[in-house]
C-alpha cells in the first residue's frame, strides 16, 4: 500500500484541505497508516499532477486560502484497481519485540529499564484503546450503518483487537520479566 491509496480513500469519504487530512491522519487513519505533514503535501502535490486529485482554492477571513481536494474519475479508478490486487504479507518490524529477546543478554540489574520500557508502551496502547472504544461509542451507536459507516466501523473494531491483543501480550512479557528477575522487596503472588 501506498500513501497515496490512503489518501485516495481518505478524500472520497470527505473532501479536505491538506491540513485537515494530516488531522485526519494524526486522529485515525494514522494508526494504519502513518505519515508526516511533510509526506501527505508532497504526496498531495504529485497527485494532482497526475490526474489523481483537483483542488478548489477556498478563501478563509483572515487567514491564507486554503485548497480543498476532492478524488478524479482516474484518482478512483486508480483506487479500485489496487483494491483488486492481492494483499502481499506484510513483514511485522517491531523494534519492543528485537529488545526483548536482546534482554537476554543484558546484565539482570539492566533489565529494569526494559520493564520501565514495557510499561510505558502498554500504557499508550491503554491510551490508544481508550480512544477507540470512545470513538466507536460516538460514532457507531444504534443507528444502521449504511455500507461506508459499516466498513470504517470493522475497521475500528479490528484496531480495538489488536490493542487488546497487544496489552495481553505486554502483561505476559511483564509477567516474564518479573519472573526472570524477582524483586526481593516484592511479595510473592
Amino acid at each position: 500500500m501506498s500513501l497515496e491509496h490512503a489518501i485516495l480513500v481518505s478524500l472520497l469519504e470527505q473532501p479536505a484541505s491538506g491540513y485537515e487530512l494530516a488531522r485526519r491522519f494524526d486522529r485515525s487513519i494514522g494508526r494504519f497508516w502513518t505519515a508526516t505533514h511533510q509526506q501527505i503535501y508532497r504526496v498531495l502535490r504529485q497527485m494532482a499532477r497526475n490526474d489523481r486529485i483537483t483542488g478548489v482554492e477556498v478563501g478563509q477571513d483572515g487567514l491564507p486560502d486554503k485548497t480543498i481536494w476532492s478524488v478524479t474519475p482516474a484518482g478512483r479508478a486508480a483506487l479500485v484497481d489496487w483494491l483488486h490486487a492481492p494483499v502481499r504479507p506484510e513483514a511485522v518490524r517491531h523494534e519492543l519485540a528485537v529488545k526483548i529477546r536482546g534482554a537476554a543478554f543484558d546484565d539482570p540489574a539492566g533489565r529494569g529499564t526494559l520493564v520501565a520500557e514495557v510499561e510505558r508502551y502498554r500504557a499508550d496502547h491503554e491510551t490508544v484503546l481508550a480512544g477507540y472504544l470512545a470513538g466507536e461509542r460516538r460514532d457507531f451507536g444504534s443507528v444502521a450503518p449504511d455500507a461506508r459507516a459499516a466498513l470504517q466501523h470493522v475497521v475500528l473494531r479490528g484496531g480495538i483487537a489488536y490493542e487488546r491483543m497487544v496489552l495481553a501480550w505486554l502483561d505476559d512479557v511483564l509477567a516474564t520479566l518479573r519472573d526472570l528477575d524477582p524483586d526481593p522487596e516484592r511479595p510473592a503472588a
